[in-house]
């Protein structure tokens, strides 16, 4: 990864935070995107750099299309091109979030961030789509009411990304998606447990939950491996036992 630049969306805290530390330290340049907190994001930059890797803040809500294009011009400018896009940036729970929010932010600006990056990646380049098993596995699974527009929206971004898998392999580039059950610590559980601590306590009483560093360690191998899987699963067993089962042919 030496020399190579990587952008990763909504990475000034969680998991977005903890995938930026640990490619920061492959030798790659780290663009560390954030919508408004600067200060985090720049601790996160900060740390990079004490470590000996090299990074830069990047500020952009991907929501806003001006604002990517310019956000895709500055990295043009400076950089000349984008190795790698981990699309970690979601959304949908937040408090004041009107219903079509969590539509455009985790199908349509998904889709829009990694359709305008296309002319900046080289053959060779990756795409992460970072999603979770309620979505991935979404409609076939039950999800908490309070999730629901997540997982619609997720689930359409990935279909919507999918469906351009052919236009970017014709670009040399190569779409992988990591999708994880709920990971310990982030603010979407912490949201849900205010929601619905029910939903949470059934799947932490499945197994124990991933932790951030353990699923920022799967993307990030996603994004580093040339040879890396297209889709890996971290955590979540049931949910691919019960769905190797439903595609035999049994839905119980």
């Amino acid at each position: 990864m030496a020399g190579q630049v990587v952008l990763v969306t909504g990475a000034s805290r969680g998991i977005g935070a903890e995938v930026a530390r640990i490619l920061g330290s492959s030798g790659c340049h780290v663009l560390v995107n954030y919508r408004e907190k600067a200060a985090r994001a720049n601790n996160v930059v900060k740390e990079i750099r004490a470590a000996g890797g090299r990074a830069s803040s990047a500020a952009a809500n991907i929501c806003d299309e001006a604002a990517v294009e310019v956000l895709l011009a500055d990295v043009s400018e400076r950089f000349g091109r984008l190795d790698v896009l981990v699309l970690n940036a979601s959304g949908g729970l937040e408090r004041g979030a009107d219903s079509g929010y969590a539509m455009r932010l985790n199908r349509d600006a998904q889709l829009r961030l990694a359709t305008l990056a296309r002319p900046l990646m080289p053959p060779g380049s990756r795409i992460v789509f970072v999603t979770s098993h309620q979505a991935h596995f979404y409609p076939a699974r039950q999800v908490p009411e309070a999730y629901g527009p997540i997982a619609e929206s997720k689930r359409a971004g990935e279909d919507a990304l999918l469906a351009s898998r052919s236009a970017l392999a014709a670009r040399g580039i190569t779409l992988r998606v990591v999708s994880g059950d709920m990971i310990d610590g982030t603010i979407i559980v912490r949201l849900l447990q205010r929601r619905d601590p029910a939903a949470v306590a059934a799947r932490r009483s499945r197994a124990a939950l991933p932790t951030v560093e353990e699923f920022a360690t799967a993307v990030a191998r996603a994004a580093l491996d040339p040879d890396h899987p297209d889709t890996t699963y971290v955590g979540g067993a049931d949910y691919l036992v019960s769905d190797a089962t439903r595609r035999l042919g049994n839905p119980n």
